[in-house]
């Protein structure tokens, strides 16, 4: 990689996957210490399911979201310590992600990030188990389309995740009506996902609510490299600013898209990113957003090694 300071990504819920992250901890006094005080901070075994599962355990949200900032972690501070990259250029995560990119920007410590995120994780649970929710896949339409379609069956655009590319949710007959409409609108493709629940729409309001309380708690500073929101996919550093933001993203559409345009603007030639995440899912959707950007993708010990 040309540069040594890439922009950083950080994954969002969908990408787990059973045994992420055990590499990173056997033989790896760091990061078994850091997975030890994960457990602790938690009081429950993360690491037990994160590493065994079974895959649906690991997959209900109360777990997946703080498993996947442990492990976002876990491959930023290899990289770190390696000497792989001497830290990030900016930061900008997907949905939960974000509390990662916080964290690695050091807005916020291990245990206020992995505290938040099990919070948000569980509250966005209860929400999806107190409501009748669902999204779908929207391919090949733009923005203006996605959401005429959203405004028509009174779902919301949930995720813009690259061009040609969002999510969008709400009610569940609402998602059903839109999946239906679209193959009559002549969308590429409009598929529900198996989801828990409506993320990312007016259904998530009595987490969001609930969840306000322990980020205006929390001790929350200035990043120390540029990081980007997502409900707004722009540059933000006042901690108050952060607040707000986290707060809202619970029920905002996560702009994620706008999140790699604005980092991208501000780095210099050649774009250079790095995903710390399993299955290189962020990294498809920046190439599918410009594919003149350079991204790696880092999830085990085996992505470290060297290339010969």
């Amino acid at each position: 990689m040309d540069s040594l300071k890439p922009g950083i990504l950080f994954s969002g819920q969908g990408a787990q996957q059973v045994g992420m992250g055990r590499s990173l901890v056997v033989n790896n006094p760091e990061g078994s210490q850091r997975m030890k005080e994960a457990d602790e901070i938690l009081g429950w075994d993360l690491s037990q399911i994160l590493f065994n599962g079974p895959v649906e355990k690991l997959t209900e949200t109360r777990v997946c979201q703080p498993a996947l900032f442990v492990h976002g972690i876990l491959v930023f501070e290899q990289l770190v310590s390696q000497n792989i990259i001497e830290g990030p250029s900016a930061v900008a995560g997907l949905s939960l992600g974000e509390l990662t990119a916080l964290t690695a920007s050091g807005a916020m410590s291990f245990e206020t990030g992995l505290k938040l995120v099990a919070e948000r994780g569980r509250l966005m649970q209860e929400a999806c188990e107190a409501t009748k929710g669902s999204m779908a896949s929207v391919i090949g339409g733009t923005r203006e389309e996605v959401s005429a379609l959203c405004e028509e069956c009174s779902v919301e655009m949930a995720n813009l995740n690259c061009p040609g590319q969002i999510v969008i949710s709400g009610p569940k007959e609402g998602i059903i009506q839109a999946v239906e409409l679209g193959k009559e609108k002549g969308f590429k493709l409009v598929k529900e996902l198996t989801v828990a629940g409506a993320y990312h729409s007016r259904l998530m309001e009595s987490a969001r609510e609930k969840f306000m309380p322990y980020v205006e708690e929390a001790s929350i500073q200035e990043p120390n490299c540029p990081f980007y929101a997502n409900v707004s996919g722009a540059r933000i550093a006042d901690p108050s600013k952060i607040r707000e933001g986290l707060i809202a993203q619970v029920v905002s559409p996560v702009l994620f898209e706008d999140c790699l345009r604005s980092m991208a603007v501000e780095q210099d030639s050649p774009i250079e990113l790095v995903e710390c995440g399993p299955g290189k899912i962020l990294a498809g959707l920046v190439r599918r957003t410009d594919r003149s950007w350079n991204v790696r993708s880092y999830s085990d010990a085996t992505d470290f090694l060297p290339t010969l």
